[in-house]
């Protein structure tokens, strides 16, 4: 074993004894340390400084208490995260994910990535992430605002167009994310259109940011496809999800020809084996904020299954998870299905 590889070992060892509660941040540092070996072999005064000790552990984690009151008056408590991973290059980066799912463990491995995904996009920015268990499904706008008031009454005191800027991810939409910047806006007595992205066009969003995930995975795959000498134009698509990346990648996948034939979420996936119909999903989740299932009320030929965990048993060319984290392994099966 060279040098190199013995010192991510120790790395990843450290980080399994410290964080073993945390498997898919233990999961996201092996899979980074074991692709920076090369690096280490050819730069090994970076292991002398300690880089890869620095790196696999955040620069700051914020934890906080979100109290809130529902529609009949009931008090709720949800859990809050901001972990400020790395600004070695720029100002923390990275989403807001709303969603019962939520722990530190998690928000470390999203955040952890987002260093790297961000630094190759070549713009000077760091990387973070944050979050709460908190469930936006099922709750009436009233509910989200107020969720969304008392989350950002405690997040407002760690970020800034120069400190932190937090986005959209999972449960955060343009919606999420006007109440987040409106109650920032209002402690702040400024209009900082930094310090948030994802807010809509009439006060400082950008073209294109809903469609720019969805159309941009596409653009990738095309590449791929491309490289070998393979045209993306007829083939079938199976993509999780229904969300903005999800929505998009299907958009996008239908200009170029493709058919998407699958969608989904958390309580099940549909199934149209002549192709999905973009307008009626779009109805369902971007303006009645409603569940898929109800897809095969206007589609009745359309098939719905109540366990999403089996979208991926559909024989499709391409498979594009667009939902969560680790949906799949590299036979492309349900890792949660096969535990």
């Amino acid at each position: 074993m060279s040098r190199a590889q013995e010192v991510c070992q120790e790395v990843l060892e450290k980080v399994k004894m410290k964080d073993k509660d945390q498997p898919e941040f233990i999961q996201a540092v092996d899979e980074v340390i074991e692709s920076l070996v090369p690096a280490l072999e050819k730069h090994p005064e970076y292991a002398d400084a300690a880089i890869l000790e620095r790196i696999v552990e955040p620069e700051r984690v914020v934890m906080f208490r979100v109290t809130w009151l529902d529609d009949t008056g009931k008090t709720r408590v949800n859990r809050g995260f901001r972990v400020q991973f790395n600004s070695a290059i720029g100002p923390y980066k990275g989403g807001l994910r709303f969603h019962p799912s939520v722990n530190l463990g998690i928000i470390k491995f999203l955040g952890f990535e987002q260093i790297f995904k961000n630094a190759l996009t070549g713009l000077p920015i760091g990387g973070g992430k944050g979050g709460s268990d908190f469930d936006p499904k099922g709750k009436s706008d009233a509910e989200v605002m107020r969720f969304c008031q008392n989350f950002m009454i405690e997040l407002q005191r760690h970020i800034g167009p120069d400190v932190d800027v937090p986005a959209g991810d999972i449960g955060v939409g343009a919606r999420e994310i006007g109440y987040l910047f409106g109650t920032y806006k209002k402690i702040r007595n400024a209009f900082e259109a930094g310090v948030l992205t994802g807010k809509g066009l009439l006060y400082g969003g950008s073209l294109v940011r809903k469609e720019a995930t969805g159309y941009g995975l596409l653009y990738f795959v095309e590449e791929m496809l491309k490289d070998k000498g393979i045209n993306i134009a007829g083939k079938t698509i199976a993509i999780s999800g229904s969300g903005n990346v999800a929505i998009y990648a299907t958009e996008k996948a239908q200009q170029l020809g493709a058919k998407v034939v699958t969608l989904s979420d958390s309580n099940g996936f549909i199934y149209d084996k002549d192709g999905i119909k973009l307008d009626t999903v779009k109805q369902i989740k971007e303006v009645e904020r409603g569940r898929i299932s109800e897809y095969t009320k206007y589609h009745p030929n359309a098939e719905y299954y109540d366990n999403w965990k089996g979208i991926w048993s559909i024989k499709t060319d391409i498979a594009l998870p667009c939902a969560t984290q680790n949906e799949i392994d590299r036979r492309r099966r349900c890792k949660e299905a096969y535990k």
